[in-house]
Parts: structure tokens; sequence; C-alpha cells
């Protein structure tokens, strides 16, 4: 079912009651969270917990998208996943939307399994809210910031950077 058809009733108030009891988000707040539109690209440590935590809150829509696929190696890091999806080496997108949809059936979960380039930037990063980039280079970083710039959407960044010992 559509998120909204749940918003206001009592199945929603109880799901959501510590975000609707915080005034800062309260009930206005946990309706807009429902209706929000949001496109993660990438799905890797910090993709994982991104789609996880916004799905959780009751983000109304979340479109994942990640053309790798889930690897023994991922599973110390990458919360979404689990031993089964990397045994049967499911895409990252895929994996991820399956175990949202076990934890919160009530959103609207959108897989692509696919690589962010040029050509498909417009469908992939399109009609949603807001971008956020938990990718792991930076020339689909660049790819996020021209498209959300020409559309004027916001995007958020995150990177876990190395720096390297002192010598």
């Amino acid at each position: 079912m559509p998120p909204h058809e749940h918003v206001g009733g009592p199945e929603f108030s109880e799901r959501y009651s510590r975000q609707i009891l915080f005034q800062p988000i309260g009930p206005d707040g946990q309706k807009r969270l429902s209706a929000a539109r949001v496109a993660i690209v990438g799905c890797g440590a910090t993709g994982s917990a991104l789609s996880s935590l916004l799905a959780r809150a009751g983000i109304g829509y979340l479109r994942i998208i990640d053309r790798d696929y889930v690897e023994s190696s991922n599973l110390q890091r990458q919360v979404l996943f689990d031993e089964a999806d990397a045994a049967e080496s499911l895409p990252k997108a895929i994996a991820a939307t399956r175990k949202i949809r076990s934890f919160n059936s009530e959103i609207t979960v959108e897989p692509h399994a696919d690589d962010l380039v040029p050509d498909n930037a417009a469908d992939l990063l399109g009609n949603v809210h807001l971008i956020l980039d938990g990718t792991d280079n930076f020339e689909t970083r660049y790819l996020i910031n021209d498209f959300a710039v020409s559309e004027k959407l916001p995007w958020i960044y995150a990177a876990g950077v190395a720096i390297p010992p002192a010598s």
C-alpha cells in the first residue's frame, strides 16, 4: 500500500510514536517524512546505513541505486546484507530492498541495480526531493552534483577517507 494510506492511522501513530512525541518532528513532521521521496546512490557501508535509517524513520519513498553485488567482504560493515545475500551474490539494491520491506512494508522502495551514468541520470535521479550520495568515486559524485544543480535539488554526500599515517 502507498505510505499515505496509513498516515494518521493507529498503526502509523504507534510505529512512529517516538518521533511524533519528539517536538521538533511531531505529527506534522512525521507526515512530511512519509511524503518525502529520496534517491540514495550507492548502497555500501554509508548507503546501506542511510537506507535502513530512513526506512525505519518512515520516509515514504526510497529509490536505491547501486550496480554492485553483495560479497562476504561486505558483511562486516554493510548493515542491510547477510550471508544468504552474499551466497546468492544478489545485487545490493535488490538485497537492500528485500531487507527494508521485511521491517517496513508501509513505504515504497524502488531498487535499481544500475550504474549511474549521464544517459540514465535523469531517470534514476528524477522525481525526488533529495539525493543522498553514498558512492565511492568522484566521477559519479560529479554526475550527481551536475544533475542536482541543474534540477535545483538538494544533495548530500558522505565519505570515509583514510588518512595515511604520518611518516
